[in-house]
């Protein structure tokens, strides 16, 4: 069974960010709590972990223009 990998809210007036890197490659193994990507905002630059083990299927590229909530990836 997949888990989605969602943007999460960061701050109350952001509503989107950019997959500015992802720090593990598409069908790469992960485990819960490894670094996936960084989101950067106008306001803020933040590392989002994995929630899960297993492996990584990324869904946007790096610089892709993401809105909170949206899935990014799965796992």
């Amino acid at each position: 069974m997949s888990v989605e990998v969602k943007v999460p809210a960061v701050g109350e007036s952001i509503s989107s960010g950019v997959v500015s890197v992802w720090h593990k490659k598409s069908g790469e193994q992960v485990s819960a709590g490894d670094p996936l990507f960084t989101l950067e905002t106008d306001k803020v630059s933040t590392e989002i972990n994995a929630d899960a083990d297993g492996v990584l299927k990324t869904l946007v590229a790096e610089g892709a223009e993401v809105k909170i909530g949206d899935v990014v990836a799965t796992i």
